[in-house]
């Protein structure tokens, strides 16, 4: 028998030994059925490509290890994904010309800002307005870079939270 396909048999018996175990697995770290599937799925395909793993002394440790390596970087991803969305308001408000709509948004933001410090209105002004990188920011304001960096991420949490509380509603 040729060796690939011999990859693919132990491979098969794998997947139809520890299949459901895995499975189980990216379910409970996914939540979301199509997802675990499809990580699942890929658990296999990543062994599949590296065949030395194969013959792994504790295969279902091995499968269990990758398995939730790769849903930690799928939920990773997920996560990235929703805090770049939530960036994209700020970046839409900066970025309107048009009067009507710029009153529409200042409302927004007279909203937004109504709990926070002035100082994170203007850090938050300089940065998504007047494009300023963090180094910019934290000479004009007199905050290292870090608690400029900090400051803006916790702003973006609230904001997240509010956003999520007017979706709710």
């Amino acid at each position: 028998m040729p060796e690939s396909e011999m990859i693919e048999s132990e491979a098969q018996r794998l997947y139809q030994r520890y299949g459901p175990m895995i499975l189980r697995r990216c379910r409970l770290l996914l939540r979301d059925e199509e997802m675990a599937k499809d990580a699942m799925q890929e658990v296999f395909v990543k062994l599949l490509k590296r065949p030395e793993l194969l013959n792994a002394r504790f295969p279902s440790a091995l499968l269990y290890r990758i398995a939730t390596n790769h849903c930690l970087s799928v939920l990773r991803a997920q996560r990235h994904r929703q805090t770049a969305g939530g960036d994209n308001l700020l970046n839409n408000i900066a970025a309107y010309d048009e009067s009507e709509k710029r009153a529409v948004f200042a409302a927004i933001l007279e909203k937004l800002f109504k709990k926070e410090e002035p100082s994170t209105r203007e850090i938050a002004v300089m940065l998504f307005i007047d494009n300023m990188t963090l180094k910019e920011v934290a000479c004009e304001t007199g905050l290292s870079v870090s608690g400029v960096r900090r400051r803006i991420r916790d702003f973006r949490a609230r904001v997240r939270i509010r956003g999520e509380m007017y979706h709710e509603t």
